[in-house]
This record gives C-alpha cells, structure tokens and sequence, in this order.
C-alpha cells in the first residue's frame, strides 16, 4: 500500500500522544502528520518540536489559527496574539501551512464578521512572512457560519486570497466541508497554484453534533475519488491528511482506527 502523500491529523486519533502518533505513522509507511495545537502544549512546543523534526516526518498543517471575529477590540487583539503565537508554533514545527478557521458570525453581521477576518489576517501576515509561515484559509461547511466561521465556500476563501494578494496566503480543501458546493470544480481551477492542504473524511447521515459526526471514508455520501482527482487537477501534489472528528470513531481502539483509515485510503484518496 503507497502511504507517501497520507498525513494522519492527530484528532483523527485524539488518545494517542504525539510520541506513539509518530511511531504509529512510522510504523506503517505513512509520510506526514498534522498535529493540533492542543497536542503541542501539552508536551511544550519545544519538546514536541524536537519530537517531530527528529522523526523525519514532514508536517503537512498545523491546526489552527484563525478565529478573528469578536464583538470588541479586546477580543480582537487576543485573537490577533493567539495567532502570533500560532505563526510561531508552526515555524518551531517546520509545518507546511497553518490552518485558519477564520471566526464566527458577531452581531448577525456577515459582512462586518468578514471584514475582521479580512483584516486579521492582514495584520498577522507580517509576522508570517517573517517567520516563512503560510496561512491557509479554510472554509467551513455553512451550517458552521454562526459558531466557527463566516468563510464557508472555497469562492469566498478565494477572494480573500485574491485580496490579500500573497505567496504566504492560500487556502485549504476539506472534503466534508466543501463537497455539496455547485461551483466547487470552478473554485478548485481557479484556487491552482494556491492549495495548501487537502483534508479528507466522509459526510454521513445523521449527523449527531456539527464538530464530531465525520464519517470514515467510504462510509458516507462524498465521492472522495472525484474530488481527490479534481484537487490533483487544480495542481497540489502535497499530503491528504485523514481529518475525522468523530464520537464513534473516538470511541474505538485508535489502532483498529488507523488500520481501517489506511485501508480506506489507499481507495477513496
């Protein structure tokens, strides 16, 4: 089985600690990992950090930054400092992209929340170039816009890309956000040259919770092939990293997870 474009994002298989993730990955041929910042502080970045560039693993994200709505100036600054931090995090990491989930509605004002994202990123950028950090946007599926973010489409991640017009910007494809989009194949052409990650899970039904009912792949209604082909299409020829929040697939031995992960893989991606 050719594991050398799979990344294994860390939630995927939140129990194990990022030593036995590593090994784990190591184990069985598989190229990249994504850690969550959680993840990092637990062990410090700067033990986590030696972890990860000693096992020679390449690390396709970092997840997240972001989160620059707020409904005062106090709000907005802690956010602009936490994403800072997470610039920095990423450098210590060598991550290929920081991730941003870009920030909720504020005040039932989508246009004003977008603005605060717009400018977020824009003062954090500086200390991104500096670091030679790159920020991928991300949208999030539209049942989100009220808790996670007000970029929901890759059109509207797109724009903001054309913006800000910089190398250090792009964005990042998860399937189970954006696969129902009509003018997805159009966005993935127009986003060429400008993809930084690739995220796959499946959307099954029902849907038990927003943040934690991803299927495995294969399991739902997506046609991850397709989309994989399309993605390859537009250009990127990085890591696919398995991202699935799930409560049943939490609840599961973390290896038997990986196994079946794998095994998906290698025929949905």
């Amino acid at each position: 089985m050719d594991l050398s474009q799979c990344s294994i994002n860390t939630i995927t298989v939140r129990s194990l600690g990022l030593s036995a993730l590593i090994d784990q990955a190591l184990a069985r041929g598989v190229s990249a990992v994504a850690p969550w910042r959680d993840l990092l502080a637990t062990l410090g970045i700067d033990e986590a950090a030696q972890l990860l560039r000693g096992s020679g693993l390449r690390i396709s994200s970092l997840c997240r930054g972001g989160l620059f709505t707020a409904a005062d100036e106090a709000g907005r600054r802690a956010a602009i400092d936490d994403n800072r931090r997470a610039i920095d995090e990423a450098h210590a990491i060598r991550a290929d992209c920081l991730v941003l989930v870009c920030g909720p509605l504020v005040g039932k004002d989508l246009a004003g929340s977008r603005t605060m994202v717009r400018d977020g990123i824009l003062e954090v950028l500086p200390h991104a170039l500096a670091a030679r950090v790159t920020l991928g946007i991300e949208p999030l599926h539209p049942m989100m816009v009220a808790d996670r973010s007000v970029i929901t489409t890759l059109g509207e991640a797109n724009d903001l890309v054309d913006l800000i017009a910089s190398p250090n910007v792009g964005v990042v494809v998860d399937a189970y956000h954006v696969w129902w989009d009509p003018d997805l194949d159009e966005q993935l052409r127009r986003a060429s040259g400008r993809i930084l990650g690739f995220h796959v899970s499946d959307w099954v039904v029902p849907i038990h919770g927003q943040l934690s009912s991803r299927g495995m792949m294969g399991d739902g209604c997506i046609d991850l092939p397709a989309l994989a082909r399309s993605v390859r299409s537009a250009g990127y020829a990085g890591p696919v990293e398995i991202e699935i929040l799930s409560d049943h697939w939490w609840s599961q031995p973390p290896e038997l997870v990986l196994d079946i992960a794998l095994d998906r893989f290698a025929t949905c991606v």
